[in-house]
């Protein structure tokens, strides 16, 4: 203990110095936007650089697994083809409504994290390949989240595990529409709130999202109704969701551009400002 005491004396000047410096640059971040984004942006590229590498040893360590899930799903391909019987189909990104291939960029999860209050995956794509904040992410399951932040090869993103996350879903049978939130407590339930009490609803019904946003298209699969309970003082419903998602394990996903994004905001802009 003592010769810790004797370090920071001798060292007593640079050790200030280096305080002083960390402070002023965290002030500076914080009041310039410039700044902000450019740190934000370099820390993707070093922490999606760090994920790719774990990503790659975990997948080295994990090859046993995967070979027998290959064996599985080459036995179930091979039972379709010579099954007529079967009409099994794999989901395709190109079935999305609305969304052609080509605005679709295929990517992969290579960090997720899933048992903080606020989580987020980093992926294997970036702006090099057409990534930009509020893209919705998806999978042939459901929703996964929305693009927060890039860097040239990597893209972070919020996932639908974040209790600050808000996106428009509605029921799949009807046109009633909500606010799907997660109240961090488990990784397969979200919360559907501020749906009209007029609304039938039934355990197992579909949830989807309701396309009122320029960041998912209409349709696409989130889960199935829960439970169902009245909120307090409201004339509202809010709706147990279990999603079709497995959160934890998340593989390849689907980025979807959208068009007609800058093109609706700037019309809501105007709107905004008149």
């Amino acid at each position: 203990m003592q010769q810790i005491f004797n370090f920071i004396i001798r060292n007593s000047n640079r050790l200030l110095f280096l305080l002083l410096l960390g402070i002023s640059l965290t002030l500076t971040i914080q009041s310039h936007s410039y700044h902000r984004s450019k740190i934000i942006s370099s820390a993707n590229f070093l922490s999606g650089g760090v994920y790719e590498r774990i990503n790659r040893i975990d997948e080295y360590l994990n090859l046993r697994a995967e070979n027998e899930e290959l064996v599985l799903e080459n036995a179930r391909l091979k039972s379709l083809l010579f099954n007529k019987e079967d009409t099994t189909k794999l989901p395709l990104p190109d079935t999305i409504k609305g969304v052609k291939p080509a605005d679709i960029i295929v990517s992969k999860v290579i960090h997720n994290t899933y048992s903080t209050h606020e989580n987020f995956l980093t992926l294997n794509s970036g702006s090099n390949e057409g990534v930009k904040p509020d893209m919705g992410v998806i999978n042939s399951l459901g929703i996964v989240g929305v693009i927060d932040n890039t860097s040239p090869r990597y893209s972070t993103v919020v996932s639908i595990l974040n209790m600050k996350s808000q996106i428009n879903a509605k029921l799949k049978k009807s046109n009633h529409f909500g606010s799907l939130t997660w109240d961090g407590k488990s990784t397969g339930f979200v919360q559907l709130k501020d749906v009209p009490r007029l609304a039938s609803v039934r355990k197992g019904d579909t949830i989807v999202t309701g396309g009122q946003s320029v960041i998912f298209p209409e349709g696409i699969n989130i889960g199935t109704v829960e439970t169902v309970y009245k909120e307090e003082q409201t004339s509202f419903y809010v709706i147990k969701v279990k999603l079709f998602n497995d959160m934890t394990n998340l593989g390849h996903v689907y980025i979807i551009k959208s068009k007609d994004r800058e093109e609706l905001i700037n019309l809501e802009k105007k709107e905004k400002d008149e």
